[in-house]
């Protein structure tokens, strides 16, 4: 008797050359979709049982090498013939048992579809999903991005109680942040995201990094720039100014006749990779002119003017 073929491929809506990670993707997409628990429709128990089995077979390498062997060339929704054989590897012995049979008796015993525990007609069932992996913005100032921290994030998921029921849970996480961790970074927790049903495992967390605008600081890959205002006279005469980083107090020499725009460098003084090497710290001179002069600073300032030679537009 010719046996109704399953195309598992069909089933899960990928592709034959799909890889894993598409398929456990899909798998976990329509599994939370066809739930029994969740989707109360007539055929959702039955859909959700084959997928299950769709994914017993195409989740395991050697299990879906066997399967696309037995003819890459059906089509859902026709008969094939299966090997000879067959009749003798079924239960039954009797060549007219179920597709389901047939893969139990060729993958083995334990074939079981997936989602359910023994998931053949006349056994006792049992659901199992794998969690829903989550994913949480995580917004942290640019110290703690620097030197590193321990946080304690507050999470709000879906979880499945006694007897099946889904209920709201708030949870707190203690999550410690990396030195060097930049925006857009995504930190892995292995099964801190959703809950799964049954055997199914949790899924996993993913923290996606926002650096917060720092008042001084702006931040460009590893590196750090910071605006450094300067007095007339300091950028005239040079100057040695101390100035504030994330780290320490450096000592920074600015030379006779700095111009407003110039960029000095210290070296490793950026943000730091997961090799602990830094980026560098950029300071872009700013030269400030005072807004209100006394009696003795103006006579100053005109008694400059008087002498000096200087054109600052003779290159016009």
């Amino acid at each position: 008797m010719a046996v109704k073929y399953k195309d598992y491929y069909d089933i899960l809506g990928v592709a034959r050359t799909s890889a894993q990670v598409d398929i456990k993707a899909a798998y976990r997409k329509l599994a939370r979709k066809l739930h029994p628990d969740v989707n109360k429709a007539k055929d959702a128990e039955d859909k959700f049982k084959e997928l299950g089995e769709a994914y017993e077979v195409l989740s395991d390498p050697e299990k879906r090498k066997r399967y696309d062997h037995l003819g890459s060339n059906w089509r859902n929704g026709q008969d094939f013939t299966p090997p000879s054989g067959y009749s003798e590897w079924s239960q039954s012995g009797d060549s007219g048992g179920s597709f389901s049979d047939f893969f139990e008796s060729l993958f083995g015993r334990g074939f079981h579809g997936g989602g359910y525990e023994g998931g053949f007609p006349g056994r006792e069932r049992e659901h199992h999903i794998q969690g829903e992996d989550q994913e949480v913005r995580v917004r942290i100032p640019l110290e703690d991005a620097f030197h590193g921290a321990e946080r304690v994030i507050t999470l709000q998921s879906r979880e499945m109680g006694p007897g099946g029921r889904v209920h709201a849970k708030t949870r707190n996480i203690s999550v410690k942040i990396p030195p060097g961790v930049s925006t857009g970074q995504r930190i892995r927790l292995a099964g801190q995201g959703g809950q799964g049903a049954g055997r199914g495992g949790a899924g996993d967390l993913f923290l996606l990094v926002e650096i917060e605008p720092h008042e001084r600081f702006r931040v460009g890959g590893r590196d750090l720039f910071v605006d450094l205002p300067l007095a007339p006279w300091e950028a005239a005469l040079g100057a040695t100014i101390i100035l504030p980083t994330l780290a320490e107090d450096v000592s920074l020499t600015v030379p006779p006749g700095t111009s407003s725009g110039q960029k000095l460098r210290l070296r490793g003084k950026g943000i730091p990779n997961s090799s602990g090497q830094s980026g560098d710290l950029y300071a872009e001179l700013r030269i400030v002119t005072p807004k209100k002069l006394t009696v003795a600073e103006k006579e100053l300032w005109q008694h400059l003017a008087k002498e000096s030679k200087f054109d600052p537009r003779a290159d016009w």
